[in-house]
């Protein structure tokens, strides 16, 4: 009888040619094997054309007829199905090459998340792996990224700009190792996070919010914007124990960076953990109101209400009475600035005291 040898083919080959083969070797027509068997004629035949599959019984009465093993059979079966499985998944990939203009690649792959290639197929196939599914038409019905494709802000956003840019804030989030999430040790903290402000070398300061933040159980995930996402931050949850914060760094300006950390903060402290909050996404109420409070909390927790109150009593808006007020509160001068242009006291053309960071990222 014949002997195993191995067989690994990327071509799509029938075990039922090697049968044919074995049975010219050993002069047993199908017929005869058929008999041996206790099969019908057209069942071996149609083995032998690849038109019927070899389910284990049928490899076992192979391996008691023909001395060949029942395991061997079964993964040459095996390997011919995941072989046309192969090729009927290349199809489909060639399908959504038309997808790829849609998604920031070129900003994933300097971001190291995908592979660096020219080809199209390759392409895709690595963006699938990169968002964990097996095409990209499914990128929308999955939880994570569902946020993106409910985000409002312009008509040109790209929804799956967006839904790339949180992928990544998920995948930094995933290697990034923290403390246990503590409510109470993130609200000790606040005032030395405030204290920050007046840093002004920006990395520098991204290492000390980094580390304060892993004490208290967050990951600070810092992604640049990608093109047509129009996003400043979010926040979401990995698992009951680990917080994220994602900012994009869109913009420059520190008094809107501080803002849009505490705001993100305010949502880790006070509002559901199932809940992704994405700048600009769900525009129904509960959603906004939650936003308002995020809001709120940044505000009171940058400049307390009573105090900035009573300068605005004052009516003194000048380059020196903000930086006077600044230092009463411990504060840097430019969030003052930046409060008072959103509270239409202060022109957006008169930019005391606010200053550009210059990221490293």
């Amino acid at each position: 009888m014949m002997t195993e040898t191995g067989f690994i083919s990327d071509l799509a080959i029938p075990p039922g040619e090697y049968l044919e083969e074995i049975l010219e070797d050993v002069e047993i027509s199908q017929a005869e094997l058929a008999r041996r068997m206790g099969r019908p004629s057209q069942a071996i035949n149609e083995i032998v054309k690849g038109e019927k599959s070899i389910t284990p019984e049928t490899a076992l009465q192979l391996e008691q007829v023909l001395g060949v093993s029942a395991q061997f059979w079964s993964k040459l079966e095996a390997d011919y199905r995941l072989v046309l499985a192969k090729e009927q998944q290349l199809e489909e990939v060639k399908k959504e090459e038309s997808l790829l203009s849609n998604f920031p690649y070129l900003e994933l792959n300097k971001l190291g998340l995908v592979e660096k290639t020219k080809d199209r197929v390759k392409k895709v196939i690595s963006l699938r792996r990169f968002f964990g599914v097996s095409s990209l038409h499914n990128i929308k019905t999955v939880k994570e990224f569902a946020p993106a494709f409910r985000q409002q802000e312009k008509d040109t956003v790209s929804h799956e700009s967006l839904a790339s840019w949180l992928r990544a804030g998920h995948v930094i989030a995933e290697n990034s190792k923290v403390e246990v999430f503590s409510k109470s040790k993130l609200e000790s903290y606040l005032p030395e996070l405030r204290k920050l402000t007046n840093t002004v070398e920006p990395n520098e300061l991204i290492t000390e919010i980094k580390r304060i933040l892993a004490e208290c159980g967050v990951v600070l995930a810092l992604v640049p914007a990608f093109p047509k996402s129009y996003t400043t931050g979010a926040t979401f949850w990995l698992g009951k124990n680990k917080a994220v914060i994602m900012m994009s760094m869109r913009g420059a300006w520190s008094d809107i960076f501080w803002f849009s950390l505490f705001h993100e903060i305010g949502h880790i402290l006070l509002h559901d953990k199932r809940v992704t909050f994405l700048e600009n996404g769900k525009q129904d109420d509960q959603y906004q109101k939650q936003e308002r409070e995020a809001d709120e909390f940044a505000q009171v927790s940058l400049v307390p209400t009573e105090k900035y109150n009573e300068f605005l009593r004052e009516s003194d808006f000048s380059s020196s009475a903000i930086k006077y007020f600044s230092d009463s509160i411990g504060i840097f001068p430019g969030i003052i600035t930046g409060r008072l242009q959103h509270d239409k006291k202060l022109l957006h053309s008169m930019h005391y005291h606010r200053v550009r960071y210059k990221w490293n990222i």
